[in-house]
C-alpha cells in the first residue's frame, strides 16, 4: 500500500514460530545498538543520528568494548567509502542485517551516497526503525528532499523511495528476499557493495553459503565485506559462545569462524573471485595513529590484554567479483585511510 510518510499508516507485523526463534538474534541487534550509542555519547566517533532510533544506556560499557566498537565502525566504513570512490558513486549498497545503521544518512551529509541504498532486516526490526523515521524528521527529511516522485511506498516494515528503501525479510529465504528487492527496484546491472555485520554467524553454514552465494551470481560487478567472529576454537572462543547459548542466542554458523582462513575460503567456494581477511586486533594496530591517541585519551584501560583476545575473535572480511576497470581488488580497509 502506498501512504504518505507525513502521515503514516502502521500495519501490525504479523509473528511466526519462524521468527519467535529468533527473538535471541534480535536481541544482538538491540545490544548491539546501545553500545554503539553509549561510544558515540563519549566521543568514540561521531554520528549525529543514532540518538533518534537508540536509547541511551544508563549502564557504562567497559574501556575494551567500546574501542572494539570503534575498530569495527573505522574498518567498514573505510570499506565502504574506498567501494563509492572506485565506483565515482555509480552503485547501489545493500546492508542485509542493517538492524539500527545509520549510514545511509551520514553518506547523504558526506556527499558520497550511492545511487540506491537498501536496509534488509528481521521485519519486527524494520517496523520499529520505520516509526523512528516516520516520527524523527531529521531521519525523513533527508529521505523525502531525495524522492521527486510523489508518493513514497510504504507500509509497516517496507519503505521504497528512490535514494533509500528498508525491507523486512528473512536473509534464510532468498526468493523471498530477491523479489523484495526487486520490488523496491534493486539493480543487477549496477556495481553493488554488500554488507553483513555478525550477521551469517546466526545462519546454518548451508544457509549463509546461498546468502553468499546469491550475491556472487546476482551481481557481474560487486563487493561482499562481512564483520564476524574468527579464531572460535580457542577457550576464549567457547566462553564467548557459551555467554550467549545462555542468553537463548545460538552461534548456528560458527564452524565457519574457525579462523581467517576459513571465513576466507567460505567467500571463495561461494563465486568470488578474490577474497582478503583480518583480525580486528590487526586492523586496531593500523588505525592513524592520530586517532587511536585521541580515543585511547577517553578512558582508562586498565587490561591492555583483554582488548587485544577481544580483538583477536573478530574479523573483517571483504571479496570482490569483476569490476577489474575500477579496481575492485585493490580494495583495503586502509585504502582511504586519514580521509574521514
Amino acid at each position: 500500500m502506498a501512504a504518505s510518510l507525513r502521515k503514516p499508516t502502521l500495519t501490525s507485523c504479523s509473528s511466526s514460530a519462524a521468527e519467535t526463534d529468533d527473538e535471541g538474534v534480535r536481541g544482538t541487534c538491540e545490544d548491539a545498538s546501545i553500545c554503539k550509542r553509549f561510544a558515540v555519547s563519549i566521543g568514540y566517533w561521531d554520528d549525529p543520528y543514532i540518538q533518534h532510533l537508540v536509547r541511551l544506556s544508563k549502564e557504562r560499557k567497559a574501556p575494551e568494548i567500546n574501542r572494539g566498537y570503534f575498530a569495527r565502525v573505522h574498518g567498514i566504513s573505510q570499506l565502504i567509502k574506498a567501494f563509492l570512490r572506485k565506483t565515482e558513486c555509480h552503485c547501489q549498497i545493500i546492508n542485509l542485517g542493517a538492524g539500527m545503521d545509520t549510514t545511509f544518512w551520514t553518506l547523504k551529509d558526506q556527499g558520497l551516497l550511492p545511487r540506491k541504498y537498501f536496509e534488509v532486516d528481521f521485519p519486527t526490526i524494520v517496523t520499529r526503525k520505520l516509526h523512528c523515521i516516520k516520527c524523527k524528521p531529521v531521519l525523513s527529511k533527508p529521505i523525502v528532499e531525495l524522492h521527486s516522485e510523489g508518493t513514497l511506498q510504504i507500509d509497516g516494515h517496507m519503505l521504497d523511495s528512490k535514494r533509500y528503501a528498508i525491507i523486512g525479510a528473512d536473509l534464510r529465504d532468498i526468493p523471498e528476499l530477491e523479489e523484495k528487492l526487486k520490488k523496491c527496484n534493486m539493480s543487477t546491472q549496477l556495481p553493488t557493495l554488500l554488507i553483513t555485520e555478525c550477521v551469517l554467524v546466526y545462519m546454518s553454514p548451508e544457509q549463509s553459503a546461498n546468502l553468499i552465494k546469491w550475491a556472487a551470481s546476482s551481481f557481474g560487478t560487486a563487493m561482499f565485506v562481512n564483520y564476524e567472529q574468527v579464531n572460535m576454537g580457542d577457550r576464549f572462543g567457547h566462553i564467548m559462545i557459551e555467554n550467549l547459548r545462555r542468553r537463548q542466542c545460538d552461534l548456528a554458523g560458527v564452524e565457519t569462524c574457525k579462523s581467517l582462513e576459513s571465513q576466507k575460503e567460505r567467500l571463495l567456494s561461494n563465486g568470488w573471485e578474490a577474497a582478503s581477511a583480518v583480525d580486528m586486533m590487526e586492523l586496531y594496530g593500523q588505525l592513524p595513529r592520530a586517532e587511536v591517541s585521541r580515543i585511547e585519551s577517553l578512558e582508562f584501560l586498565d587490561e591492555m590484554e583483554l582488548l587485544e583476545q577481544l580483538m583477536q575473535h573478530y574479523c573483517l572480511c571483504w571479496a570482490t567479483k569483476g569490476g577489474s576497470e575500477l579496481g575492485l581488488k585493490e580494495i583495503t580497509y586502509s585504502s582511504v585511510q586519514g580521509s574521514g
